[in-house]
């Protein structure tokens, strides 16, 4: 039987994954919802088919979350999942020795054939998604006050606590936080957070 390990901090996808997959190819999934618990579930009941490892979940990170990874599930495929990287990210992963790299967007029918695909023994390359923007860290500049604001915000911190941080008022944060979801294309500060992580801004 195919075995596939889900590695997710989000319940609710993981469960979404593993019902498609086990239903589409017959697939024994296990879960976990950090790389640790990705690592110790491929140690004692690995090597999988195939790893799919989300980019944004506890522990994990470019490429020294993926290397151990993909150590421990030698020989067979690490692939990464995530919702919020972009391009740049998955040309990174691609270029660590990731099998391939699965955005959550992409149709349902879409995931079940890049998985078919990668443990067929190729690299998905989702090249729509590769194509679809320039290099995002390369066109965002940060000023330094910024980057003392983005820190706080990727800390959980709220704007009156980074206000006091830093010794400026509030109202001043907020404009920054404001200018920096509009520099970094996010939807509020938690998806700001998300990206700059991706992209190893802070």
């Amino acid at each position: 039987m195919i075995r596939v390990l889900i590695a997710d901090d989000h319940e609710l996808v993981r469960a979404a994954l593993a019902s498609y997959l086990s239903d589409a190819i017959g697939a024994h999934i296990a879960e976990a919802a950090t790389l640790q618990g990705a690592l110790e579930t491929i140690r004692s009941e690995g090597p999988f088919d195939l790893v799919l490892l989300d980019y944004t979940m506890p522990g994990m990170s470019l490429p020294a979350g993926l290397t151990e990874a993909l150590q421990a599930n030698a020989p067979a495929p690490v692939a990464l999942l995530s919702g919020t990287a972009p391009p740049e990210v998955a040309r990174r992963a691609l270029a660590a020795g990731a099998r391939g790299f699965v955005p959550k967007s992409i149709a349902p029918d879409t995931m079940v054939a890049a998985v078919r695909h990668m443990m067929a023994g190729h690299i998905f390359r989702p090249q729509e998604f590769l194509d679809s923007a320039s290099d995002t860290q390369a066109n965002v500049h940060i000023t330094p006050r910024e980057m003392d604001v983005l820190r706080g915000v990727m800390a959980g911190k709220s704007n009156k606590e980074i206000a006091r941080d830093l010794d400026i008022q509030e109202v001043t944060i907020k404009l920054h936080v404001k200018t920096i979801c509009r520099k970094l294309r996010a939807r509020n500060r938690t998806h700001a957070a998300m990206l700059a992580r991706d992209l190893d801004l802070a």
